[in-house]
């Protein structure tokens, strides 16, 4: 094995992209334009793009179409449209769910990020629209701080997204009860992003007590969420306190989200320990699970939607996919990405969903 430098392979990604957004689903690998596009998923492939170090035109010019379709997305009310169909509608009414929050943390991440002036100044305006409204919703709200913590570490000074951060992080307990460190009853989706708000928060507010229970959240999800030395993630059931062997339908963006926040907790305290979990989410993509498949097509960059006990599901959606190339930036870029040849008969398929 070698130690790579190399972007992940976009061709999926592209492949499941036209001149308005990202399809949300596929049939193997095969867009399922019927179900047309979701904000959530434009919002994560946002996110993605602007943080790739090689800005190819291929890149540039997906970055800017799910910029233009997050833009759209934003109601002039600070409110979010979700769903449009295949051929440009909305199909749902503007509302503050999860996607509403994943559209802030998108918007944040390309006004910070992004070295397109352009994208920069549209993806803050679109920001401060958006930050104007608050959700009932807690998960949206931590997705929403994430935005904010971006904007901050760029923009100290910006009040709309310290105000937003600090109603992010509110409804997070800040004092686990009975060894459960944790604010919700059972373990969700996307599990990671809470202390990763916490710790993200810390930092920009300089805050050392938020962010050493960030970190000690953290610790908790991944004493839940490891076994026998690997990622085994909650499955797409949750779990509660006295659940403790493996799940699954396992989806990939728990790995991705264990990915983001293990990176964030080593780039602020320079543990290896926090850069090994990167590792072994990245390694989790390689068949490193509960079930030992591999979770990730190195050809194409496709991520495959689930986990399973005697496999996987060998469709090739959105929210899969650029998991899992979330998942491969953080270890490229934290130089544990090592180059592995996966055996031919490790992507034959082994389920062909119905």
């Amino acid at each position: 094995m070698s130690i790579v430098d190399v972007s992940p392979p976009y061709a999926h990604l592209t492949a499941l992209s036209d001149d308005r957004g990202v399809f949300e689903h596929a049939l193997l690998d095969v867009p399922r334009r019927e179900h047309g596009y979701c904000l959530d998923d434009v919002a994560r492939a946002l996110i993605v793009l602007v943080r790739e170090p090689d800005q190819t035109p291929d890149i540039a010019a997906l970055t800017l179409t799910c910029l233009r379709f997050v833009n759209d997305a934003v109601a002039a009310d600070g409110r979010a449209h979700n769903r449009m169909d295949a051929d440009g509608g909305w199909t749902d009414e503007p509302a503050l769910g999860d996607w509403w929050g994943r559209a802030l943390w998108a918007l944040g991440a390309a006004a910070a990020r992004s070295a397109s002036v352009e994208i920069r100044g549209r993806a803050l305006t679109a920001f401060h629209l958006a930050a104007n409204e608050r959700s009932p919703f807690g998960r949206s709200m931590v997705f929403a701080a994430l935005g904010a913590a971006e904007v901050l570490a760029a923009f100290p000074t910006d009040l709309s997204a310290r105000a937003l951060l600090l109603d992010g992080i509110s409804g997070i307990a800040l004092a686990g009860a009975g060894g459960w460190e944790w604010p919700e009853s059972r373990l969700r989706y996307a599990n990671a992003a809470v202390p990763e708000a916490l710790i993200a928060a810390g930092v920009v507010l300089d805050d050392p007590r938020m962010l050493s229970h960030g970190l000690s959240m953290l610790r908790f999800l991944l004493s839940l969420e490891t076994r026998e030395g690997h990622v085994s993630v909650t499955g797409t059931a949750g779990r509660g306190r006295t659940q403790h062997s493996a799940q699954f339908d396992q989806q990939p963006i728990e790995v991705a989200a264990i990915a983001e926040a293990a990176a964030r907790a080593f780039d602020i305290t320079g543990e290896p320990a926090w850069r090994e979990i990167v590792g072994s989410a990245w390694a989790w993509f390689e068949g490193d699970n509960d079930s030992g498949t591999v979770m990730f097509d190195p050809l194409t960059g496709a991520g495959f939607d689930g986990l399973e006990q005697d496999g996987r599901n060998e469709n090739r959606g959105a929210e899969s996919t650029l998991a899992a190339l979330s998942t491969y930036q953080q270890a490229r870029r934290l130089h544990i990405l090592e180059r592995v040849t996966v055996p031919t008969s490790s992507l034959i398929p082994n389920r062909v969903p119905a």
